[in-house]
């Protein structure tokens, strides 16, 4: 445990902000597992509206850094994809 008060501060700061990080890419896994379940179910505007959901909450997790550009756009274009493919 940290002895200066700083340090004591951090540490209480960096548990907020992973416990954030945490809420964040949750989402966004949540979000992905829904557009999937509606895509397979072929409901096109389930599907529409869970993809919609799904680009917002990845969209927000890169503008926090928590996942990578190229990582956010190929998963936005893998559920589009799906998408177009079921009409």
């Amino acid at each position: 445990m940290a002895n200066i008060k700083s340090s004591k501060k951090a540490i209480k700061v960096i548990a907020k902000k992973t416990e954030a990080n945490h809420e964040y890419k949750a989402r966004v896994k949540n979000s992905l597992k829904k557009a999937e379940k509606a895509i397979l179910a072929n409901d096109v505007a389930a599907a529409t509206l869970a993809s919609k959901e799904v680009q917002k909450n990845i969209d927000k997790a890169v503008s926090k850094g928590l996942i990578k550009k190229n990582t956010a756009d190929r998963e936005k274009s893998r559920i589009n994809n799906k998408v177009k493919n079921m009409k």
